[in-house]
């Protein structure tokens, strides 16, 4: 157990010596344990020199020791959920030198990646894929005649999504070659872990049991009622002593609870396993930051590290983040308003819901990792006069999309969505940049779409789309604003009217506005002084206000549009749209996120990359103007 992260590289001399995983599987058994404690300990180690997701990579070190020592990776396919737990899994496979500079620029990403190493057979980032794409390797495998193994490890939080329960369905209806493999961290869907229960799933998963069933089946399928009658007797036998029952339904062949921490135990019964044909389902419990004493005790702090300072960087207060802004609005408005809900699909902690929760326990509702359940049991609130507030990240709403027009939009119910993490994220990279949800919200009729450009506006713009009577979206970005002071008051704004903050001289040349639509306003404000431009504060990007739109097209020689969302379909591309309707010409510069995935960095880097950084613009601006 350790207490300690530690600060020197430790000595690891099993773990240095597996370049791929075939050196792993050359290992003696008797070896695994050993190997198992250094790869923990190197886990600590590099996260601590790195920051990066932590206490789920800790949890799974022996079944991921286990799967790749059992299976033929990376001919045989291993598919991770989520990709929080899959940093052990980066080390065995060849990447362990790289590892201290996980999510930067120059390193390895923060999920599995395709492009980065054939033993990342799936790029994930959001949940719920797993078994899936592990279905559809199998059946692929099937059709061409191979003999490959495709394994799914999916967790207890990511198993609550329909995707999972549909992909499970059709397995089981193909009967596919594959295996699904539950990690048990915290639910608790099975305290079971015992010595008569793995005394079972020892049973259940030998070969001699399987052929002994196979073999009673052909006999007993002769005789109907027999074999319905041993097939009960199997299913009721198996639920007084495993949670199965429902895997079984599905018509896999379920096998477990057993510890996930003992390696002897995971390598048999994986072993086992290996050898069956069909859906197969195992259940097995961990812990979440298993070894590391302060993660054990609090898991969901040490989800993930920050990288440390450097030394010489002083320390700063720090300021609040929008989803703190958001945080105490929901409260304030909660208090005034006894209508409100709160709804959010497992983003407590991330979306800052966690004082909501504890103040108004009866008012909210975490419905677990099920996007399109949070938005429909939105609307369901709604249609009863309820006002439901769904705190939802950008890259996680695109998964409620249907269920956002058809059941909220179409029926101009009143939700409102308070979309974290719009815009560009930083290290966790392309699967969970908030890069499209202007594009795909302004399509949607009757939803009014607020960016709010510092955290006053934040406040403002979340009562003023409360008190909207219909649908209606407020995106702010991941981190802190420019540190404006909020003021305690729930007071709205006119719907679809911006503001100008500048009024740039006339006399100056060649006149320039900008129109800014939320977190870039402040890069806006520098360019401004520097071309003594005017800036307006759009506000809205849906109603956008047309007669500030034209007045601004009409008063200036070149309109330049600002947003930190795709420029395709954006909000530049409604100024435009608004333009050519008017029959009003003026030049128009469109700047925003360039038509590609933005890949992990920091996220000044990731600016400076997409030509949002003030520096950049400004000289984007010259250019166009011929200075």
């Amino acid at each position: 157990m350790f207490t300690e992260i530690p600060g020197s590289r430790p000595v690891t001399p099993l773990l240095d010596a597996i370049q791929e995983t075939a050196d792993l599987r050359q290992l003696p058994a008797e070896k695994l344990k050993d190997l198992c404690r250094e790869l923990r300990e190197f886990l600590l180690y590099s996260v601590g020199q790195s920051g990066g997701h932590f206490a789920a990579g800790l949890g799974v070190v022996e079944l991921t020791v286990a799967l790749h020592y059992v299976f033929n990776t990376p001919d045989d396919r291993l598919v991770w959920d989520v990709g929080h737990q899959a940093y052990p899994h980066k080390i065995l496979t060849g990447r362990r030198e790289q590892m201290t500079r996980i999510r930067r620029e120059d390193g390895p990403a923060a999920f599995p990646l395709r492009t980065e190493s054939p033993y990342d057979t799936f790029g994930v980032g959001h949940s719920s894929t797993s078994i899936a794409a592990a279905l559809g390797m199998a059946l692929a495998f099937r059709q061409q005649g191979q003999q490959r193994q495709a394994v799914a490890v999916i967790g207890d939080g990511a198993i609550t999504a329909g995707m999972a329960f549909e992909a499970l369905n059709h397995a089981g209806h193909e009967k596919a070659d594959m295996l699904v493999i539950l990690n048990d961290n915290d639910m608790s869907i099975s305290n079971n872990v015992g010595a008569l229960n793995r005394y079972f799933t020892r049973l259940w998963s030998s070969r001699t049991y399987s052929a002994i069933r196979e073999g009673s089946k052909k006999v007993l399928e002769k005789i109907p009622a027999a074999w319905e009658f041993a097939r009960r007797t199997e299913e009721h036998m198996k639920g007084m002593v495993a949670p199965g029952t429902l895997f079984e339904e599905f018509g896999f062949n379920y096998f477990g609870p057993i510890d996930g921490h003992d390696i002897n135990e995971l390598v048999n019964t994986l072993g086992n396993l290996s050898k069956l044909r069909g859906p197969r389902f195992l259940h097995v419990v961990t812990r979440k930051g298993k070894g590391f004493t302060p993660a054990e005790d609090d898991p969901i702090r040490y989800h993930a590290l920050k990288a440390p300072a450097p030394a010489s960087k002083p320390v700063v207060p720090a300021k609040p983040t929008y989803s703190n802004i958001f945080g105490e609005w929901l409260c304030d408005m909660a208090a005034a308003d006894k209508r409100l809900v709160g709804i959010t699909p497992a983003m407590r902690e991330g979306s800052d819901l966690i004082r909501f929760s504890y103040e108004y326990p009866e008012r909210y509702f975490d419905v677990a990792i099920a996007e399109q359940h949070a938005v429909t049991l939105a609307a369901g609130l709604a249609c009863e006069g309820q006002k439901p507030v769904v705190a939802i990240y950008s890259t996680f709403l695109q998964r409620g999309y249907d269920q956002l027009i058809h059941d909220v939009a179409l029926q101009n119910l009143d939700v409102l969505f308070a979309i974290d993490r719009a815009g560009l994220v930083g290290e966790d990279g392309p699967t969970h940049h908030g890069a499209y949800d202007l594009s795909y919200l302004r399509c949607i009729p009757n939803l009014v779409v607020m960016t709010p450009s510092d955290e006053q506006e934040c406040r403002l713009l979340l009562s003023t789309g409360f008190h909207h009577q219909g649908p209606a979206a407020v995106r702010y970005p991941r981190g802190s604003g420019a540190g404006i002071e909020t003021q305690p008051h729930l007071q709205t704004v006119e719907l679809g009217k911006g503001v100008v903050r500048r009024v740039g001289n006339a006399a100056a040349g060649k006149r320039v506005a900008l129109l800014v639509f939320g977190a870039p306003l402040n890069n806006a404000m520098d360019i401004a002084e520097t071309l003594d431009a005017t800036v307006a504060d759009m506000r809205f990007v849906k109603p956008l206000d047309e007669a500030l739109v034209q007045q601004l097209a009409h008063d200036h020689d070149l309109l330049v549009t600002l947003e930190e969302n795709a420029v395709m379909g954006g909000a530049g591309s409604a100024v435009l749209e608004v333009l050519a309707l008017a029959g009003v010409a003026c030049p128009v510069m469109m700047a925003g996120i360039p038509d590609r995935f933005i890949e992990h960095a920091t996220p000044a880097r990731q600016w400076q990359d997409c030509g949002l950084d003030s520096g950049s613009l400004l000289t984007r601006i010259q250019q166009r103007l011929g200075l």
